[in-house]
């Protein structure tokens, strides 16, 4: 009698299209567009496959970076049978998204300091530049 079990139909290596498509989001969407125009130039069923897939996966019109949308800490919830591990992972998880969440609204907060203070320094120009253009009529 034989104890081990085989997992026949999984395999650990994602395919072809799942490790293009994670490529492709790790660039970015220009990378997604230029693979898009690439598609049209070399047959145009290419370009319009890919440009159906980015409108239906939201690709296209997305707010933030299909990027950054993948790179979230959702791994697979595979229950190990051990309860004590499986709420040790379930909590450092959640504290990796957690701070995940922390450091985006961190990076937000910067660059909104950093335009605040370009654009200060751009009125303080102008107002300068006014006063100067002022002097000199006077």
């Amino acid at each position: 009698m034989n104890t081990i079990t085989s997992d026949a139909g999984y395999s650990s290596q994602p395919s072809w299209f799942a490790r293009a498509e994670n490529w492709l989001d790790d660039k970015g969407k220009g990378a997604w567009i230029a693979a898009m125009v690439l598609g049209f130039i070399l047959f145009w069923p290419v370009g319009l496959a890919l440009l159906m897939y980015m409108i239906w996966s939201k690709r296209m019109f997305s707010g933030k970076s299909c990027a950054r949308r993948g790179k979230s800490f959702s791994l697979p919830t595979r229950n190990t049978g051990n309860a004590a591990f499986d709420a040790y992972k379930a909590d450092t998880l959640r504290r990796l998204e957690e701070e995940q969440t922390n450091f985006e609204a961190f990076l937000e907060r910067l660059r909104e300091a950093k335009d605040k203070a370009e654009f200060d320094q751009f009125m303080d120009e102008r107002a300068s530049r006014t006063r100067d253009d002022g002097t000199a009529e006077a």
